[in-house]
């Protein structure tokens, strides 16, 4: 399963694998509610123990650090060789598998071309590129797509138009644009007074940017997504540019007059 995090990815992985685990064919969730069907009363051993997080045969594999290593993925393998304990079917999920090693994906690739009949292997992926090529051909691929608004507001009732833009689609990194929402809205004035007011005006109101060179990517993104809201085309290439000389190591101050200048002469 590959793309952003943060857009149901393991919550898909989890409840496919327990559906497929389910001694009663998968309809444990959709019993009858009526007392007397004694079916409804006992959902299957499979079932109860997945959702106490004690089935023993479904696994989850998680970085090791910043890494999934080799190690992981070789005990991975012995343990695969061991039929289920409690289900007909063993279930291997892989969080954030294109965080494995080239050594560990090439471990894994003897796995997928002959796994045993009762194991699925899941492998989650929020970066495609950094998995092997003889990786992805032996695997389904299913795509998900970025969560709309109407799904992030059916989660988060209360959020803000700007909350939800800073989300991007992905819920990921909530907290962290809970953090930030009032940074963003500061930028929304910015982009308000280089369309009203005078380049001095502007000036005194960009405080923001020049105050917080650790986060200014960020901040670019930002002002890159309202000016595309606005379809304004030259300021984005602007900051595009503005980026480049900051990752360039020129001088921080010169790079956000030069951002400021060139947006506000451009003026739409």
């Amino acid at each position: 399963m590959w793309e952003n995090p943060g857009i149901g990815k393991k919550l898909f992985a989890r409840c496919y694998a327990k559906e497929i685990m389910c001694l009663n064919n998968g309809i444990c969730d959709n019993l009858s509610e009526d007392i007397n069907d004694k079916e409804s009363i006992d959902k299957c051993d499979s079932c109860i123990k997945f959702e106490a997080n004690s089935n023993l045969d479904y696994i989850e594999l998680v970085p090791d650090g910043n890494r999934i290593k080799v190690d992981q993925i070789r005990q991975m393998q012995e343990k695969i060789a061991e039929k289920p304990i409690i289900s007909n079917k063993k279930v291997y999920v892989i969080d954030d598998a294109d965080l494995m090693t080239e050594e560990g994906q090439n471990c894994l690739l003897k796995t997928l071309e002959e796994p045993p009949e009762y194991a699925v292997i899941i492998l989650i992926v929020s970066n495609e590129n950094q998995m092997l090529a003889t990786i992805k051909s032996r695997c389904v691929m299913v795509k998900f797509e970025k969560l709309k608004d109407e799904d992030i507001r059916k989660i988060i009732p209360d959020a803000s138009d700007n909350f939800i833009k800073i989300l991007e689609g992905s819920l990921s990194n909530t907290e962290n644009a809970k953090e930030k929402e009032d940074y963003f809205n500061e930028l929304e004035k910015i982009v308000e007074t280089i369309e009203k007011g005078t380049l001095i005006d502007l000036f005194n109101k960009s405080d923001l940017l020049y105050n917080n060179k650790d986060d200014i990517m960020n901040m670019l993104e930002y002002l890159n997504l309202i000016f595309f809201e606005k379809k304004w085309i030259k300021p984005i290439e602007i900051v595009e540019k503005t980026k480049k000389k900051i990752l360039a190591n020129n001088n921080y101050e010169l790079c956000i007059d030069y951002l400021l200048i060139n947006i506000y002469e451009c003026k739409i």
